[in-house]
């Protein structure tokens, strides 16, 4: 594979809000590590800080120890039980009386108490001078209630003492319960400036990566100003993370995956939609491919093509004129596609159909052997192929 980023450069990460959807952003980090990209700043909204610090710290070992065990009980004062239960509708196993009294308690209470996300913030920051002495710069985003105004606070340059006060105040959650800091009250940044891409521009950041994870919040970046000669790229989900206060470890650890391979796709340039495909060559190049592997098509043909049809076009005019437009349609291709974009579309459905193990990075070659040598293996099968969605 050959990496598409220039390495001698160094980059500002930008790190959308999103609760549990972060972990996402951990898997995306620890491509860009892999890689050898080095990172100069990094500019987050409430979670987006969290890991941000962490990328401060450029501590990955910790961060991917955080979100592979997290839990709710580990970010508010819940029973973790009790939530799953609720998750599942499976009221039998819920004392009612418990979470009536416990929903009334949050209520009552201005919101969740979160003394244990206190508690991880502090497990982040450990020793605030690895922040405040490290080399990558750090901006979190928060809104003061107290002065009405969004602040982007250098982490590294606060008062001391200050850092985890300030993590806190970029992720303070409208659900939360919200307790004065430093004789003032803050509120989640990202309602405010959800993907601080416009801290770091300020900033004279000239290449920017942008780890989108879609959250609640404002959206800034649709408002923000790219100036001439900047470049700003985009690691972003093609599937939905699960909820923002979702903090479930499997979750997690799914999310993780799929952000790094997701960077990966980035790094790489890899094709496809769903699977991570290195596909090197030309239009020709796959038209010729498709052309000698006709056997894969043979699904396709006895979905879309009739005898009359398959009797009526002859050689290659069956697939152009007829199967591949259709086929198009069917994997909502753009309207510009090509014979490379079909085949690899094939491919992916097929693979797809066939619940190929998904993350992993594919060479056009090795993916059509795994799902030659799971056609052969259900040959004998009726019918041969799982028509409906799996993965």
């Amino acid at each position: 594979m050959e990496l598409k980023l220039d390495l001698e450069k160094e980059y500002g990460i930008v790190l959308e809000g999103g609760g549990a959807k972060g972990a996402y952003q951990i898997g995306a980090w620890k491509a860009l590590k892999e890689a050898g990209v080095k990172i100069k700043g990094i500019a987050g909204a409430s979670v987006g800080a969290l890991n941000g610090a962490l990328m401060c710290m450029d501590d990955l070992e910790k961060a991917e120890d955080i979100w592979k065990n997290i839990e709710y009980s580990k970010v508010m004062a819940v029973n973790d039980d009790t939530i799953k239960a609720l998750k599942k509708k499976d009221f039998k196993a819920l004392n009612l009386q418990e979470v009536l009294n416990s929903g009334l308690q949050i209520i009552k209470g201005g919101g969740f108490d979160i003394s244990p996300l206190k508690n991880l913030i502090a497990e982040v920051v450990g020793d605030e001078q690895l922040i405040r002495n490290s080399e990558r710069e750090l901006y979190a985003i928060t809104y003061s209630v107290s002065d009405r105004k969004e602040l982007t606070v250098d982490v590294r340059s606060g008062e001391p003492g200050s850092v985890k006060d300030m993590l806190l105040a970029s992720a303070y959650f409208l659900a939360f319960k919200n307790e004065k800091l430093g004789g003032k009250r803050y509120m989640d940044g990202g309602g405010f400036n959800n993907v601080p891409l416009n801290v770091l521009l300020d900033k004279g950041y000239e290449d920017v990566i942008v780890i989108r994870i879609y959250g609640w919040g404002y959206d800034s970046e649709k408002d923000t100003k790219i100036p001439e000669g900047t470049n700003v790229y985009h690691i972003a989900p093609r599937q939905d993370l699960g909820g923002i206060l979702e903090f479930d470890k499997k979750q997690s650890r799914k999310n993780m995956t799929l952000g790094y391979f997701d960077a990966k796709r980035f790094l790489y340039g890899l094709a496809g939609r769903i699977y991570y495909i290195d596909a090197q060559g030309s239009e020709p190049y796959y038209f010729d491919k498709m052309m000698s592997e006709l056997e894969l098509f043979k699904i396709y043909m006895e979905e879309f093509l009739d005898k009359d049809t398959m009797e009526s076009l002859t050689g290659y005019r069956a697939f152009t004129e007829d199967l591949f437009p259709k086929l198009a349609v069917k994997f909502k291709l753009k309207e510009d596609w090509d014979y490379k974009d079909m085949y690899l579309a094939i491919l992916e459905d097929l693979a797809k159909r066939l619940r190929i193990k998904r993350f992993q990075v594919y060479t056009v070659d090795q993916l059509v052997q795994r799902i030659i040598k799971k056609l052969h293996a259900r040959e004998a099968a009726s019918p041969l192929l799982d028509r409906g969605d799996s993965l």
